[in-house]
Order: C-alpha cells, then structure tokens, then sequence
C-alpha cells in the first residue's frame, strides 16, 4: 500500500477514521514520498498518536511503538541481551567444557580456546529486540511511532537522531544492521521540552492544533453517529466557547468525544446550562478549572446558543 497524492492520504485516513485538515494529509504525503520522518507537536489528546495508528492501517503495515519517558537509554529502546537465557544454555553445556579446552597447555591457551566460542553465546538467539531494532530489522516496512519523544533525555535525543540519520545500528557482538526497509516515522511532542535543532532539521515539522468547528463536528459525527445534529453542534459551540477561557488544562478532542457520548447515554436531545454544570467533569480534569467555567457559564450559554 502507498499514498499517490494528498487526496489519497485524506480519504485512506478518513477510512481508518480519522479526519484530517489538508495540511495534515499534506505532510503525511510528503513524508512519505521523501522517507522523511514526521515531528508532531501539539497539545495532549488532538490526535497525535491516533495519526500514527491510522497511517499504518491506511498503509497496511505493523506500527511499532516506543515510548518515551526520562531515563530512557538505547539498552531499553534498541537491544538487550537474555542474560538470563544465556546463563542457562551455560548451564545446560557445561559439560561440553571438557571437550572445547582439550589439548590446553596452560590456563591462557584454555582461556583462549573458551574465548572462542563467545559467537556461541552472543547470536541472534539471545538478543531481545526492542522497538528500534525491530523496527530496522524487519522485512516488511512498518511505521515506527516514538511518542512523547519530548519526556526523553536530550543525550537519548542526539542517540535516536543518530539512528533516524542512517537507518542503521552496530551491535559490537555480531555487526551493524541497514535497514531492509525504511519505516515510516513518526515522532510526537507535547512540548514537555524543546526539541534540539538538529532534531527539527532532521523531520518534517506539524503542528496539530485544537481542530476548528467544522473539522471537530465532522470528527464527533464519525465518532458518535448515534448524535444527534442538533445536540452535535451545540456541544461544538460550548466546547470552543470553553477552550477560550485561561484553563489549566483546554478541552481536546478526546474530551469533546467523551462528554458526547455521556450526553447520549443521558438521552439529551437539548444541551442547557444547567446540563453543562452538571456534567463538567466529562471536559475539566481540574477543579479550578471547573470553577472557571461555573464563573463564566452565563456567558458560556449565550455565546454557544443554548437554553
């Protein structure tokens, strides 16, 4: 599977469901005809993540997945080696000792002959891919999701820099790996911390905003067919009437979604104030914010046009 064109990214998306604006279709084309990987950013719950899973499936492809977080280091995002699992093929040959240092002079030579068999120990049966190496390892293209790349530490940073730069890792024991196929990257921020320079340059920049009235309600329809029109786009209206307002934490997506679906299982036909107040916690993960929006309810209600 492949995208021929942005209108054939929008409608392979808007398949998987998940609509997108055209600037949105427009980097994912291009990513994908330049293999260049995709640095989104944007508040928590607009969609980032969700981009990722939908290009996968509209690409019919495995999407891998790491997770950053602080701490992070190439040991859990590249390979380990099964110590465990080494040990006791140790343990299970032991007896082959004999056999391998027979005809040793002295301890060095016996060392030397022991030494030998280190290919033995340290081969593909004992390497425990993470998300990086299976991503270059793997026969079939995939796309490769580093979420919340933002929580790492900038040395971790410059190390996957280096990795999306040449597509390729050395692994002392056994040699490097090229990619076979160059997966499709992501990379999500929820600007935890600035990005390096050198990290921008690398990837195409998007920015996924809160999406406007029209893109949200097509989204809620699609997500919640069983809404009705009406009641839709009342909750549009006083959600973007919400998000204008100085909040800890904005409304996303995500939320409008949630706070639908409650109202459908209230079996609202009609959104009021009073109903709004009611059902808040839905939207505001903050009492302060909550209570800003008790303040502002009057003005909330005659701007969105409720009862």
């Amino acid at each position: 599977m492949k995208f021929s064109s942005i209108e054939d990214v929008k409608l392979k998306l808007e398949k998987t469901g998940y609509i997108c604006s055209r600037t949105v279709a427009t980097v994912v084309f291009l990513a994908f005809e330049t293999q260049k990987p995709i640095l989104v950013e944007g508040p928590a719950g607009v969609g980032k993540t969700e981009l990722s899973k939908a290009v996968a499936k509209a690409l019919n492809r495995e999407m891998i997945r790491l997770q950053c977080y602080e701490g992070l280091d190439e040991a859990k995002a590249l390979y380990e080696w099964e110590y465990a699992k080494q040990l006791l093929y140790t343990q299970m040959v032991k007896d082959k000792i004999d056999d391998v240092v027979a005809g040793a002079k002295n301890l060095n030579e016996a060392v030397d002959k022991i030494a030998g068999q280190d290919d033995a120990f340290f081969s593909e049966r004992f390497i425990q891919p993470r998300p990086l190496l299976k991503a270059i390892s793997s026969d079939d293209p995939v796309v490769l999701l580093v979420d919340e790349v933002d929580k790492s530490d900038p040395e971790f940073e410059a190390f996957l820099l280096e990795i999306l730069s040449d597509f390729q890792v050395t692994i002392p024991e056994i040699g490097t790996r090229q990619a076979l196929e160059i997966p499709f990257v992501i990379l999500t921020s929820n600007n935890y911390r600035d990005m390096s320079d050198a990290l921008k340059r690398r990837c195409i920049h998007l920015y996924i905003d809160y999406p406007d009235k029209d893109l949200e309600l097509q989204i809620v329809n699609l997500k919640q067919p069983a809404i009705q029109q009406k009641l839709a786009q009342q909750v549009i209206d006083t959600i973007h009437e919400i998000r204008k307002l100085d909040l800890k934490k904005k409304p996303c997506t995500s939320e409008t979604l949630d706070w639908a679906q409650s109202l459908i299982s209230l079996q609202i036909k009609d959104l009021s104030a009073d109903l709004v107040t009611e059902t808040l916690n839905m939207i505001c993960k903050y009492r302060s914010d909550v209570e800003l929006v008790k303040q502002n309810i009057d003005d909330i209600s005659q701007n969105a046009g409720l009862l």
